[in-house]
């Protein structure tokens, strides 16, 4: 049997918040280590000072990466939790005008007048902070932001990214640095 729950999960926006963090973290691992290997390269023609370069910045670029996105994140729960709590402040203070909303809401997307209020009113007689939540915030299980999540998979794929240049400098052959430009044998 077919469950709503078993549909959901079937899709990919599920994966949206720690998705997009982690392909923001596999490009930037990508150029950044790139492009510090290029300009090391440029400095000196033994490969030590590369690698080790690029290691240190594969590093400090992993733990970079996932503060970053930890911070961001986090500050994006804190907008959340914020306009909750002034939601339910409103729900207490002026809960006719925020049925009005809500089933202005409702018109917007395309139901009759008294059928939006009827939906209002019913949704709000379950439960009206998570209508409102739903709705007039935009805020679901779906778009939830998860700092920890966000920021470990920005950090590991900042990591697998920025170990691909670090593989062409291991195993690459280098005969002479010209220019900055590696040339092969």
């Amino acid at each position: 049997m077919v469950t709503i729950d078993n549909y959901l999960d079937t899709h990919y926006i599920h994966r949206s918040n720690w998705l997009s963090a982690a392909v923001l973290g596999a490009n930037d691992g990508i150029i950044s280590i790139s492009s510090l290997a290029i300009g090391v390269a440029t400095a000196s023609s033994l490969r030590e000072p590369i690698i080790l370069a690029t290691v240190a910045g594969l590093v400090v670029g992993a733990l970079s990466m996932a503060a970053g996105e930890y911070v961001s994140v986090s500050s994006q729960t804190d907008t959340e939790r914020a306009d909750i709590e002034r939601e339910i402040q409103e729900l207490k203070d002026k809960p006719e005008e925020e049925l009005n909303i809500l089933s202005q809401i409702y018109e917007r997307r395309g139901l009759k007048k008294e059928t939006a209020m009827q939906v209002a009113l019913e949704l709000t007689e379950i439960d009206a902070l998570a209508a409102h939540i739903r709705d007039e915030l935009g805020i679901n299980e779906i778009s939830k932001a998860n700092p920890i999540q966000a920021s470990i998979a920005s950090g590991a794929a900042f990591t697998v990214g920025g170990v691909l240049p670090l593989l062409v400098i291991l195993f690459a052959s280098l005969k002479v640095w010209n220019f900055g430009c590696i040339v092969s044998q």
